[in-house]
């Protein structure tokens, strides 16, 4: 018969793997893997948990680990949650995955769509003048002019995206692609 204490291990083992793959995870989606195992360690903790708690769970170093929540913290990852009687600060992680699903790729795909806008923008001033030229030869005005109709092309993406971000941040996605009901009833 298996101790107590074999169990406990066991126990270890099942969130290392899982902890380990959301570092993997987020990796793919280009967060440090130290910040992605930071977050996977925090989804199983029962209670909210210090800087140096996370520190010494994952022996990273105080910078390290600071900069790691802060990074969890830019897309509601990790909340501070305040504690009586402490005078360190407490951070809880967002089990809900969904949620943070939404707020992760939400403010990455802002981030990608202000970015590329405005370097449209940007080459769109510079693509006019060549396009009304009328002393620019023939194959570069029809290359400005291909260019053009592709940054159009690249516009209706990005409003489509746009609105993929805005149905993430209201919900309004749920509606389309619900949540399976996980209750055990």
């Amino acid at each position: 018969m298996a101790r107590s204490r074999d169990y406990e291990q066991l126990l270890t083992q099942a969130k290392d793997i899982v902890i380990n793959s959301i570092g993997e995870t987020m990796d793919l989606y280009g967060v440090n893997r130290s910040v992605g195992n930071l977050y996977g360690t925090m989804v199983f903790e029962q209670k909210s948990m210090t800087l140096d708690e996370m520190r010494y769970e994952l022996q990273m170093s105080k910078p390290s680990m600071s900069a790691g929540v802060k990074k969890l913290q830019e897309f509601d990852g990790v909340k501070q949650q305040f504690t009586r009687g402490s005078r360190k600060q407490h951070f809880v992680a967002e089990k809900d995955f969904f949620t943070f699903f939404g707020n992760f790729f939400s403010q990455k795909w802002n981030r990608e769509i202000k970015l590329n806008l405005l370097a449209i923008q940007r080459a769109e001033k510079l693509l006019d003048p060549i396009i009304h030229s009328e002393s620019a030869s023939e194959e570069v005005i029809e290359e400005a002019k291909e260019m053009s109709k592709q940054l159009d092309h690249s516009k209706v993406y990005y409003a489509w995206l746009s609105t993929l971000s805005e149905a993430l941040n209201t919900g309004e996605i749920f509606e389309h692609f619900p949540i399976p009901n996980t209750r055990n009833e």
